[in-house]
């Protein structure tokens, strides 16, 4: 099995960056791509970034597209999402997947971003 930790997340204001850090363990051989999603009270939960593991392949929905980057460190087992200029809609609960063979999907507990002034 996977197991997914999510952290980065805090308080920043309007305008400013945040790094979120998403570490796998257990089987990530078996992890074929990975993402983060995001859900806002009263909301769905929506896909922010997502990787495939075996490609550069990266894929954003236009509400984050050109302000949010999804990256790896293969050797550390983490996944990140790099988050600028940040807008009070961007608040929300993050959440790190990951989709294995079935298809199977984890998740991690989440970690909170609130953009407030």
């Amino acid at each position: 099995q996977v197991q997914l930790v999510e952290s980065g997340g805090e308080v920043v204001q309007p305008g400013g960056s945040l790094r979120l850090s998403c570490v796998a363990s257990g089987n990530i051989r078996s992890i074929y791509a990975m993402g983060w999603y995001r859900q806002a009270p009263g909301k769905q939960r929506e896909l922010v970034a997502s990787l495939t593991t075996g490609s550069t392949y990266t894929n954003y929905p236009d509400s984050v597209k050109g302000r949010f980057t999804i990256s790896r460190d293969n050797a550390k087992n983490t996944v990140y999402l790099q988050m600028n200029s940040l807008k009070p809609e961007d608040t929300a609960v993050y959440y790190c997947n990951a989709v294995l063979g079935g298809p199977l999907y984890i998740w991690g507990k989440g970690t909170l971003v609130t953009v407030s002034s």
